[in-house]
């Protein structure tokens, strides 16, 4: 006598009761790019439906981040003055820090994330202090600590590094305490691969390097031993979330990081990942609600307990 497994599958209902992996709202964390003057609101072209928003006009995607339901927001500002240090990131006046007071006036429940990184913010586009023609790793930690403890100050609720130096988490996990932000957690880009899926954002964030590429300190797509020994790093250094990224196409490193450490993991569904369904469902090729839906299944199914995604506000409506 043979197994019939499509017993449990005859229906909606019965398929709904033994499903087991369910997207919710709470899910979700919503990318949000915020820029200098007034009064723009101006779609992202790498992006669809993505926008970027001056100060003034926060309170539209606010409100319907809340009433998505949608918990948290990670925010990522373009600047006006770019140099080689990146100063406009730490500066307690910056695009990021009044954005962060700005939504907390809004919306004071919203968990507001911060980027912390140098990119968007350094004349040549990189992720920390140049020295020749790479990045200096140990004069970066001191900026990278700079930023986060303004961040904090302007009151984010966390912090989530995704430069890639070495010794990162604890130099900023250091200065969030010394100056009394003990309570500030940090979810930390532990996992984060050099791919080429990040294409649309550095239009988004205008952060492309102007030399060079990020392969010193981003990660090798072709390794996943690499991806323990920084996870294990960062939990050392004091990170209370670590994150993978990308997502789509590193579900086994989602699922090795959920099997091996006991604690939070998050997985940032990147641009490249949006910007193709998208451009596959204008030409009607695909079914976009659906396949949407299916790519954050199987995030969440490799094991991410959290997920950054461009489609946070669609699938938290697609789900109600």
């Amino acid at each position: 006598m043979f197994d019939r497994h499509r017993r449990l599958r005859k229906n909606q209902a019965i398929r709904s009761m033994v499903r087991e992996t369910i997207l919710t709202p709470d899910d979700f964390i919503y990318p949000i790019f915020v820029v200098e003057g007034e009064n723009i609101k101006k779609e992202i072209s790498s992006l669809p439906n993505n926008y970027h928003f001056s100060i003034d006009r926060l309170d539209e995607i606010i409100k319907e981040v809340v009433d998505c339901k949608v918990k948290g927001i990670i925010l990522f500002g373009i600047p006006e003055h770019k140099d080689e240090v990146g100063s406009d990131a730490y500066d307690d006046n910056g695009i990021i820090q009044k954005a962060i007071r700005k939504i907390k006036e809004l919306a004071p429940e919203l968990y507001v994330i911060t980027d912390v990184c140098m990119c968007e913010y350094t004349s040549h586009g990189h992720c920390g202090i140049i020295c020749g023609h790479d990045v200096d790793n140990d004069k970066t930690l001191e900026y990278l600590a700079k930023i986060a403890v303004s961040h904090a100050k302007a009151g984010a609720d966390m912090i989530a590094p995704s430069d890639m130096m070495d010794g990162r988490i604890d130099a900023i996990r250091e200065g969030l305490d010394e100056n009394e932000f003990k309570d500030i957690p940090i979810m930390s880009y532990s996992a984060k691969y050099c791919s080429a899926f990040y294409g649309p954002f550095r239009e988004a964030a205008d952060s492309a390097p102007q030399f060079g590429d990020r392969k010193t300190y981003q990660m090798d797509p072709g390794n996943i031993r690499e991806a323990m020994l920084e996870i294990q790093s960062d939990i050392e250094e004091g990170a209370d979330i670590i994150m993978v990224k990308p997502a789509l196409s590193y579900l086994d490193v989602i699922r090795w990081a959920k099997d091996r450490c006991d604690m939070p993991v998050a997985a940032y569904s990147v641009s490249g990942e949006y910007a193709m369904v998208k451009a596959a469902a204008k030409m009607g090729l695909i079914d976009e609600k659906r396949i949407a839906l299916e790519m954050l299944l199987s995030i969440k199914r490799a094991g991410a307990d959290m997920i950054i995604t461009y489609y946070a506000l669609d699938a938290a409506k697609w789900i109600k």
